[in-house]
């Protein structure tokens, strides 16, 4: 199997594509500042996973930047600081201001010349508008938690994302599903037979950062650390075509 065999990619953005970390951690820092002892970016980083995954599980159609706003307030009160909901509300806005990981747009700019690139996000569409502008392509079909009313990790994402690819002439054995989160994206698609693509960004700190720990570590048939390593590959592969 090579990543050349495949016709369509299918990416999850935060984490994969833009620096959702950083883009969190520093729009957080209001909050962090307040807190009673100094927290590590990890420490941050973990506590928004936690009440991020149980949010989305009891409000699974709520809209990601009201939930971004819940789990704003529900950090407050885990650190024991005081937060207006206004401040909660803007928390979920900074979405727009979550950059890039700088080889995205270019690695992207390549890919689209040889597959059809898709999202499927944990996200509503107002949000990833922002973001989609920043990557510079043109995703030939986005879907986000807010078209199917549930979020990732749930089987009815991919189910949703597997259906509608077929209406446009992609089967399941055409796709790459390429992705940064074990917990989010590669179980389930292993639960689906889907082939998937680890783009590993967080491999210099370790650990699992905003995402949560998956248990059992998912089966993954390609792994790059960076989406530059991933065009790079294709290009060899393809003669640099």
């Amino acid at each position: 199997m090579q990543i050349t065999d495949f016709k369509a990619l299918t990416f999850d953005c935060y984490g994969t594509l833009i620096d959702w970390e950083s883009g969190m951690f520093n729009a957080l820092q209001p909050l962090v500042a307040r807190a009673k002892r100094p927290l590590s970016r990890d420490e941050v980083l973990a506590a928004h996973g936690r009440h991020e995954s149980s949010q989305q599980l009891v409000t699974p159609a709520m809209p990601y930047s009201r939930l971004l706003a819940m789990v704003y307030k529900r950090l407050a009160e885990e650190w024991g600081v005081p937060a207006p909901f206004d401040e909660a509300l803007a928390y979920g806005r900074s979405i727009k201001d979550w950059p890039a990981f700088p080889d995205s747009a270019e690695a992207l700019k390549y890919l689209k010349q040889h597959y059809r690139l898709v999202i499927l996000s944990n996200v509503d569409n107002e949000s990833f508008a922002f973001s989609n502008a920043k990557l510079g392509v043109t995703f030939d079909a986005t879907y986000t938690a807010e078209d199917i009313g549930s979020y990732k990790p749930s089987p009815r994402n991919f189910t949703y994302m597997l259906d509608k690819l077929a209406t446009l002439g992609i089967g399941k054995s055409d796709v790459l599903h390429t992705a940064e989160s074990l917990f989010h994206d590669h179980g389930p698609a292993n639960e689906f037979g889907l082939a998937s693509c680890w783009i590993h960004r967080r491999h210099e700190q370790g650990g699992f950062g905003a995402t949560m720990n998956p248990g059992k570590q998912p089966h993954y048939d390609f792994r790059f650390t960076s989406m530059k390593a991933l065009a790079d590959e294709h290009r060899k592969l393809s003669g640099g075509r």
